[in-house]
């Protein structure tokens, strides 16, 4: 699943008419480069709930065959936030673990890692799996503690939560379709509970939160681009 519902109030007046997911760099969609690096990792089967601009999405990326995939919609009309998007959308996700990414980030992780993670969740009696990244300038402190594989909310050295998980449906089994509701509470209270799992993962992600951080990744992205264009 592609998280797309969100309004993007930091990215205005950007995102007033373009949806915040279809906001390009390095001349391709940040959505499209999700969809293309999951294509790639072997996904066939993808959701993208969305709510602002909708529509809009739904034109640019359609039903999915021109990327190899096939695309389904959960439509909010009001954004439900993370969890409350998750649990509308879970009749199209299945009954085993699923992907979720954050479709405002950029990030060059192989998704093709989270494949077995589903198994190795239900083997350690998990209900989610977070990738966690370095603490970007804007956010210094972090989210949760890594050790040996296993995620909680207190430790000496915390890192941040990228928005790329793997989530069983028990983990929102409290929350009820058409609800607002965020992931963030969900996540910290299983992870008391030692039901999360987690790796770090310390390639290129970015949070594009801001038109400021959409250029600066615009211009590394391009700049990457000309110095590997043949000559």
């Amino acid at each position: 699943m592609i998280l797309a519902a969100g309004r993007g109030e930091r990215m205005r007046p950007l995102t007033d008419a373009v949806p915040k997911p279809l906001l390009a760099v390095g001349g391709k969609p940040l959505i499209v480069r999700h969809i293309e690096r999951l294509a790639e990792a072997g996904f066939r089967r993808l959701v993208i709930n969305h709510a602002h601009l909708g529509a809009v999405i739904e034109e640019r990326l359609g039903d999915g065959s021109a990327f190899g995939v096939t695309i389904q919609y959960s439509r909010e009309g009001v954004a439900l936030e993370t969890a409350g998007g998750i649990v509308l959308a879970l009749p199209l996700l299945g009954d085993d673990p699923f992907v979720v990414v954050n479709g405002d980030i950029y990030c060059e992780y192989d998704f093709a890692r989270l494949a077995a993670r589903g198994t190795l969740m239900k083997t350690r009696g998990a209900l989610a799996y977070l990738v966690l990244v370095d603490n970007p300038p804007h956010h210094p402190r972090g989210d949760f503690a890594l050790a040996d594989g296993q995620i909680s909310n207190d430790g000496a050295s915390r890192l941040t939560f990228s928005g790329i998980g793997v989530y069983s449906a028990e983990l929102f089994a409290g929350v009820r379709p058409g609800e607002k509701a965020p992931l963030g509470p969900l996540l910290r209270r299983v992870a008391d509970a030692g039901a999360v799992m987690g790796e770090h993962f310390s390639g290129r992600w970015e949070d594009v939160g801001t038109p400021q951080r959409l250029d600066d990744l615009d211009r590394v992205l391009r700049a990457g681009a000309s110095a590997h264009a043949p000559r």
